[in-house]
């Protein structure tokens, strides 16, 4: 059956404002259902959690739902995940917790590839314990991470093997499976920075190795509100800093503060628009959530194909990196134009992308761009059409012209 893109489209209000988002990486439109979620939980009373009052159990409620919903969408037992404000603040719990176990001659793996909120936090974890920092590297001219290097890289003194499983920059999909294998052989602990991957095709946690995954909501039509996934036994073994009144239990320990009851019943709205996409569907919400996300990542290949076709074919614009394996996502640079000024432009006519390193920081440093503006980035979600991608190539067009004149 086709993906129904008109029905997939009337699902986000946002869009009827007439823009072409390409920015999806940084950040999707919201889908109708999750508004809607938000708006009714801040309708109905509720209260800090409770069982003493009908408020109270609302939010005990809610929380439940959220974390069950994001079980199912990773794979994951509701029990082991750890909600949060952001994938950053997540990682650097886990970081600050795991490091505060690190003694001077343990080893840390991060990869240049990564958004920085998975590299950073384990590198500043390192750096307080006294532990070493080693790199894996990316190939410059494709964008593949290579799975082999981390024989080398991993030894009996790694502690923690830290991977992206989709760049945020040019869409790399390392082979986090392998990657977990050889950290797991070793002993090692693998998280997996999987918020620009998980918005684009069905995650499992267990497929991946990982034994910490993390995702944002609002990479995949939901509010800003992040997860943490892992075995409950995981958790259970280690002991973050905490207030003395909070909760010990897992995975509430890891939880700070009172968190926003009316977002994460959109986290939960979110999921299930997830298993509404595959309108054929059947079965759990895990396998609806699955089917959905299968044919919007085959409808988003599609949309892509033909945007890497548009950009190879204009003699003007500089693509980066060609992994094999990716995310629909892209990053380049028009010839004459300085990156803040092809999104300026591309803006102004509608057309939204980002431009900058988007925290990619080591990747951009690496290639020599971050000091001279990184780049522009393209990102296909499920909403997005093949008259956008049109839409954007003629813009480019009419930049690239004008450059032209200019130039005169």
């Amino acid at each position: 059956m086709p993906f129904d893109i008109a029905r997939t489209r009337a699902a986000y209000p946002a869009l009827t404002e007439g823009f072409a988002h390409f920015d999806g990486a940084g950040g999707t439109q919201t889908a109708r259902p999750v508004i809607e979620a938000v708006s009714a939980a801040m309708t109905a009373a509720t209260g800090n959690r409770s069982t003493a009052f009908v408020p109270g159990r609302r939010s005990l409620d809610v929380v439940a739902a959220a974390r069950a919903a994001v079980g199912d969408l990773l794979g994951a037992e509701p029990g082991g995940v750890v909600l949060g404000p952001s994938a950053t603040a997540l990682t650097y719990t886990l970081a600050r917790t795991l490091g505060a176990g690190w003694r001077p001659g343990d080893e840390v793996v991060v990869s240049r590839l990564d958004h920085d909120a998975n590299v950073r936090p384990w590198v500043q974890a390192a750096e307080a314990a006294g532990a070493t920092v080693r790199w894996a590297e990316f190939d410059p001219a494709t964008g593949e991470l290579p799975a082999g290097q981390y024989a080398d890289l991993v030894t009996e003194r790694t502690r923690l093997v830290a991977v992206t499983a989709g760049s945020n920059a040019i869409g790399t999909a390392p082979d986090v499976a392998s990657i977990a294998k050889t950290a797991h052989a070793a002993g090692a602990l693998v998280c997996v920075d999987g918020v620009h991957a998980v918005p684009h095709g069905p995650t499992d946690l267990a497929s991946l190795g990982a034994d910490f995954l993390v995702t944002s909501a609002y990479k995949w039509s939901g509010p800003h509100l992040a997860a943490m996934a892992a075995d409950p036994a995981r958790w259970a073994s280690l002991r973050p800093a905490k207030l003395l009144p909070s909760s010990d239990a897992v995975p509430d320990r890891f939880e700070y503060g009172t968190p926003s009851f009316p977002l994460l019943a959109g986290v939960v709205a979110a999921v299930d628009h997830l298993a509404t996409l595959d309108p054929t569907a059947t079965g759990s919400r895990r396998d609806r959530v699955r089917a959905g996300l299968a044919a919007a990542q085959a409808h988003e290949e599609a949309v892509f194909e033909r945007l890497l076709a548009g950009l190879a074919a204009r003699p003007f614009v500089t693509v980066y990196g060609s992994p094999a394996r990716r995310c629909p996502t892209v990053s380049f640079r028009v010839a004459g134009s300085t990156p803040a000024e092809t999104a300026a432009a591309l803006g102004a006519a509608g057309v939204c992308l980002s431009s900058g390193d988007y925290y990619a920081y080591e990747y951009f440093r690496t290639m020599g761009l971050r000091d001279s503006g990184g780049a522009v980035r393209a990102s296909v979600y499920h909403y997005n059409t093949v008259e956008e991608v049109d839409r954007l190539l003629a813009e480019l067009d009419r930049l690239a012209a004008a450059g032209e004149r200019m130039a005169r």
